[in-house]
């Protein structure tokens, strides 16, 4: 009797070994498994969502920003924006932030940000 795969959230396991199993490539009918030959249907892949999520320190604050949620914070001062970013002082997950053009024009802009929580200010050039 055959057995198939586990599924843990969008990922196959190799019901033998427990190694993950490989998504099968087009017009691949089964997916071997690499450490035991297991041999799983593609059809085990069929209806699986995939789902991936990052940490938010997984990525350098340059490609952080790029992926942020901004939210316009209208209060006294109109060029501010809320962002996601975590303040390096007590650990706040939210900043309001202002971009500026502080060196010649052909280099990246500045990024100053201040904390909502603790009002610490910091800066990240771009």
């Amino acid at each position: 009797m055959s057995r198939h795969a586990d599924k843990i959230g969008s990922l196959l396991f190799c019901p033998d070994c427990g190694t993950l199993l490989n998504l099968p490539q087009d017009g691949q009918f089964q997916v071997t498994c690499e450490q035991c030959a297991h041999v799983e249907p593609a059809s085990s892949y069929e209806n699986i969502e995939i789902i991936t999520k990052s940490h938010p320190d997984a990525f350098p604050s340059a490609l952080r920003q790029k992926r942020k949620t901004q939210t316009k914070e209208h209060a006294a001062n109109e060029d501010l924006l809320k962002v996601t970013e975590k303040c390096p002082e007590c650990g706040h997950m939210e900043a309001y932030s202002k971009e500026a053009q502080l060196r010649s024009a052909d280099e990246g802009s500045t990024i100053f940000y201040t904390c909502v929580k603790c009002k610490f200010g910091w800066r990240v050039n771009n």
